[in-house]
């Protein structure tokens, strides 16, 4: 059986599947490392105040929580490889130090990620440990599609586009299987939002670029902004604040006041209105961008939670990108956690 972390700054999310990628527990901690030392464990219909301070304690509660399951690996979830590791792995002492090196790439959740499996390693050094990252999947974008126009001493400092929800996308390519369409538009829609071009099963350019906060108009994130606007908002507010009102004041919630896509389609507002345009708009507009890359497309496939379960959303999209013809539309059932699975079983686990 392969226990699956996805952990966050305070949460951890695990996952239990067996050796045919079912998924048989789940548990999750929120809460981590608040400031009274108490978080919420929530496994099946049960939910429980804890303490948990650190991950550790976080990743102890995990394992108490599913200590009826006989774990045999484990299998995590990091966001960024950065250009060393370009493909799942199994993890030794030489991938943690890659993964610590590109910290600065991913400041928020490379650490998360990192405390997780050390914990995971005191906790249960018995185990193997797995890892599959969000960015491996555009390894394959050429060079032309991942460079910015900047100086040779800034790009030598990892300063170019990664494109991320390269799990999400991954797990597409093996829904499909042989009948995957040689040029799919895949478009991952939820509270972060993007879309990759998936030429021949293979990533050949992504919406997102040296974070996740670049392309489409997302839940609390801007989307694509001049880098000038960027410098000005910094200029006026510091670059902590700046920080903060693009990734989390922005998109939707600063549009149309909230970031629940179901608030604003049921809402009659012109501000929610306005929203829902935008989010639309700039997905055929990041769309059109994408089928360049990948010189015309095939089909389309929705995932992620509205890509999912809002067919408005899908529907106003879709009406924008017409010119197209009539196109095969796929829906995807986003499962990320059992992608991660399945690359730690490609990788040995067992």
């Amino acid at each position: 059986m392969i226990l699956v972390l996805n952990t966050g700054s305070s949460s951890i999310k695990a996952a239990i599947f067996d050796s045919t990628l079912s998924e048989i527990a789940t548990a999750t901690l929120t809460g981590l490392g608040d400031t009274d030392g108490m978080a919420t464990l929530k496994s099946g219909a049960t939910s429980t105040q804890i303490a948990a301070p650190d991950h550790a304690a976080g990743i102890t509660a995990i394992l108490n929580a599913l200590q009826g399951h006989d774990v045999t690996s484990v299998a995590h979830r990091v966001v960024h490889g950065g250009t060393a590791l370009t493909a799942p792995c199994k993890i030794d002492a030489q991938v943690i130090a890659t993964i610590e090196a590109n910290v600065p790439l991913a400041p928020l959740h490379n650490p998360p990620a990192l405390a997780g499996i050390r914990a995971m390693a005191n906790a249960r050094p018995d185990l193997p440990q797995y890892a599959s990252f969000d960015t491996a999947f555009h390894a394959t974008n050429p060079d032309v599609a991942t460079a910015y126009a900047i100086p040779q001493n800034l790009r030598d400092l990892g300063i170019r586009r990664y494109g991320f929800h390269g799990l999400s996308y991954a797990s597409m390519v093996d829904h499909f299987g042989a009948d995957l369409p040689a040029r799919l538009l895949a478009l991952h829609l939820g509270n972060g939002a993007s879309l990759c071009a998936i030429h021949n099963g293979t990533s050949a350019a992504s919406s997102m670029g040296y974070s996740p906060l670049d392309g489409l108009t997302m839940g609390t994130r801007s989307g694509a902004i001049d880098g000038m606007a960027v410098l000005r908002i910094a200029e006026d507010h510091g670059l902590a604040e700046a920080n903060r009102i693009l990734n989390k004041e922005s998109g939707l919630k600063a549009l149309g006041g909230t970031n629940d896509m179901r608030s604003l389609t049921a809402s009659d507002t012109p501000q929610a209105a306005f929203a829902v345009d935008h989010f639309c708009y700039w997905a055929a507009r990041h769309a059109g961008s994408a089928i360049v890359a990948m010189g015309g497309v095939d089909a389309i496939a929705f995932t992620g939670g509205i890509g999912e379960n809002a067919p408005d959303i899908r529907a106003k999209i879709m009406g924008h990108l017409s010119f197209l013809g009539d196109l095969p539309i796929h829906v995807v059932e986003a499962q990320e956690e059992r992608q991660i699975a399945r690359d730690a079983q490609r990788n040995g686990a067992i």
